[in-house]
């Protein structure tokens, strides 16, 4: 078993449900030698409440205590002033008075609110023993209070039970709050907004302005995320060959490894979360071999230092819509599964799909102990148009596309960080371009504000003829990726709590069908690109993009692997003004 800590996750829990260990936050003398003293528990409708001091008749607020805090009090020794109780209780700061109502006897009953209003469109999850969606609590609706899963240090809700419509589960606090103006309002709409009301929806996958940019606030782990993260895909079969590449990585700069968990067709392991879920996924994912080299794996490159990230293809799974053929786009005539690009797609809309994706990131993590979970084709098909009409995406809660990829991400973030880990979600290198949401759904920044990093794949031989006025893109990759990464940053700058932006850079050769005489993609090369995205502003590092994980290639391009790009832009930088001051100087001698 895998043990993680957060820093923002330390919450004092209680039995909400008849299922956790009862605990509070407890202050003032804990053996009072009045006899007539009673312990209770601060409550209120917010995370404080305000105690007084009494002189004669004059009553004045003069601190503040958590809520949930267990006090000493005496009841007998109560006041009341103007028709109001205040008791008597022992806190750090010393005696000071409570009113009546602000006192309970249970830590269940500390919280007192009992209607909250959605600011943030939410997921609505029916347990605290699993990622079950049960319901999705919309902006600007209410929702009434039931119960609470833990109370945090600062005796802030961590999660409210609330039920709408007849539906009950629990809902992150901080998507909530206590008024239903703010619930309405956009995230400093005077200036966000002007920024996604102008982006065209010319590909029907909806607004960006209904895309939620409030900020997040980032988990800190005790294993810290790599800055920046230079790191090497591995497919599954490379799995059992681990220490030849964790080889590699010492020789070099490389310090985290991308591993396969789940492809379309290509399972990795026999994981319990496909027995629950997808009987063919289980067939595929092989035997405890298999479960064996995974757990070596991990445990090699913690070892060694290096940081481990589970990739996992979300809305592209033939097998779990074999299994699953309810949740499948379909053909609207034939009621049939919708093959599209070689494969079935789950639709994003579907939340058995989102459920399914997260519990097997979420067994990963905990079971063989991963930092970081890595989500590909976290996106509706693309080259869907012509389509259109004939197909149903099953569109459960009348959302976009936007709307659902962004409330994936979302929900994911929210239960992987629970178990300790970080969470990267890939896009389509077209994300990067202003003015339109794209066709399958991925919006720059409505992705990049709530994941921990955004894993673009801008690859050059991906690029059509001309691209930023380069006759062929992919024989460029530094003019290419310059271009591409300005367009990437300004996006960047398009939400308040952006994500580290990590790139997938190309490591193969250039395919044959886009060039015959395309260029071989050596260390030469693949150092032109990772240069091209910092001297962008693109700092978060790269991930190497090679589908057969040739082992012989990577150790071809080793001197780009061994290269601190932090240092060389800064030394490149220095070059540059010190060129551009010497001419400087030279001119004005003149």
């Amino acid at each position: 078993m895998n043990f993680r800590f957060s820093a923002i996750a330390l919450c004092v829990c209680f039995a909400a449900c008849g299922n956790s260990t009862t605990q509070s936050q407890t202050t003032g003398s804990t053996t009072p030698s009045d006899k007539s003293a009673k312990q209770a528990y601060v409550a209120s409708t917010s995370a404080t409440a305000d105690a007084f001091c009494i002189d004669d008749d004059s009553v004045y607020c003069a601190s503040q205590l958590t809520r949930g805090t267990l006090l000493n009090t005496y009841p007998k020794k109560a006041r009341k002033i103007g028709g109001i109780q205040y008791v008597p209780v022992d806190a750090e700061e010393g005696h000071l008075y409570l009113r009546a109502d602000n006192l309970v006897d249970a830590l269940a009953k500390s919280v007192q609110e009992s209607q909250m209003y959605v600011r943030t469109a939410a997921s609505v999850i029916d347990s605290l023993h699993n990622s079950h969606i049960c319901h999705l609590v919309k902006k600007g609706s209410t929702v009434s209070i039931v119960g609470f899963d833990s109370l945090c240090p600062d005796g802030k809700v961590h999660r409210y039970l609330v039920e709408q419509d007849g539906k009950r589960g629990f809902v992150f606090a901080k998507y909530l709050v206590s008024d239903s103006l703010s619930a309405q309002l956009n995230y400093q709409a005077s200036y966000y907004d002007s920024i996604h009301s102008r982006v065209k929806n010319q590909y029907g996958a909806g607004e960006a302005i209904g895309c939620d940019f409030y900020p997040v606030e980032r988990p800190v782990f005790s294993h810290t995320m790599p800055n920046p993260v230079y790191a090497l895909y591995l497919n599954i079969g490379a799995v059992g060959r681990i220490d030849s590449f964790i080889d590699l990585a010492k020789q070099t700069r490389i310090n985290a490894i991308v591993i396969d968990l789940k492809d379309n067709e290509c399972p990795g392991y026999p994981a319990e979360t496909f027995r629950r879920y997808s009987p063919t996924n289980l067939k595929w994912g092989g035997n405890s071999r298999r479960t064996e080299l995974y757990e070596y794996a991990v445990r090699r490159l913690h070892e060694e230092g290096l940081y481990a990230i589970g990739r996992i293809t979300v809305f592209k799974d033939t097998y779990f819509v074999r299994d699953n053929p309810e949740v499948a786009i379909t053909e609207r005539e034939k009621g049939q599964p919708f093959y599209h690009n070689k494969a079935h797609w789950p639709s994003a809309f579907d939340r058995r799909v989102w459920q399914f994706n997260v519990c097997l990131a979420r067994e990963a993590v905990r079971r063989f102990g991963f930092d970081e979970i890595n989500f590909d084709y976290v996106r509706f098909p693309d080259r869907m148009q012509s389509v259109a009409d004939r197909i149903d995406y099953h569109n459960t809660y009348d959302e976009s596309m936007v709307q659902a990829i962004q409330r994936f991400v979302q929900y994911a973030t929210d239960e992987i960080h629970l178990e300790g880990a970080y969470v990267s979600i890939d896009v389509f290198g077209e994300s990067a371009n202003k003015g339109y949401t794209t066709a399958y759904g991925q919006y720059w920044p409505a992705i990049s504000n709530v994941a921990d990093a955004i894993c673009a794949m801008p690859y050059p031989d991906h690029f059509a003829p001309y691209s930023y006025g380069i006759k062929d893109p992919w024989n460029h990759p530094y003019h290419t990726l310059t271009h591409w990464g300005e367009r990437a940053a300004a996006r960047q700058r398009q939400c308040p709590t952006p994500a580290v932006p990590r790139t997938w850079i190309q490591a193969y050769h250039v395919l044959k069908y886009v060039d015959r005489n395309g260029i071989d993609y050596d260390a030469h090369n693949i150092m032109q690109e990772v240069r091209a995205l910092f001297d962008a502003g693109l700092t978060g590092g790269y991930t190497t993009w090679l589908s057969n994980s040739s082992l012989s290639r990577y150790r071809s391009q080793k001197a780009a692997f061994s290269i601190d790009y932090v240092a060389d832009h800064q030394q490149r930088n220095e070059a540059k003004q010190n060129a551009t001051d010497t001419t400087k100087t030279s001119v004005s001698a003149q």
